[in-house]
């Protein structure tokens, strides 16, 4: 993967919502280059989501019909927990 293509992935974890930025963001930085390649996938296909729908997924008010999308969202929040909370 090259910088300008990180870039963009990084330019899309900015939300615009700060529950969003602040669950999305910290994964992206501590967590992203460490996955497969098939979850970096995965993780760019959850980022293509709607905002209202990554809210509800990211807040247990609902669950993505997908079960790779289901999956990532429950690693991100799994890896949150574990790492706790850090400055953004």
């Amino acid at each position: 993967m090259d910088i300008h293509e990180k870039s963009r992935i990084h330019w899309a974890c900015r939300r615009g919502m700060l529950e969003l930025d602040i669950a999305i963001m910290p994964f992206f930085k501590y967590e992203f280059d460490s996955l497969s390649d098939i979850d970096k996938q995965v993780f760019i296909a959850l980022l293509k989501s709607d905002d209202p729908d990554l809210f509800n997924w990211m807040m247990n008010h609902g669950e993505p019909s997908d079960p790779e999308l289901k999956r990532m969202v429950n690693l991100i929040q799994q890896r949150n927990r574990e790492r706790g909370p850090v400055a953004m």
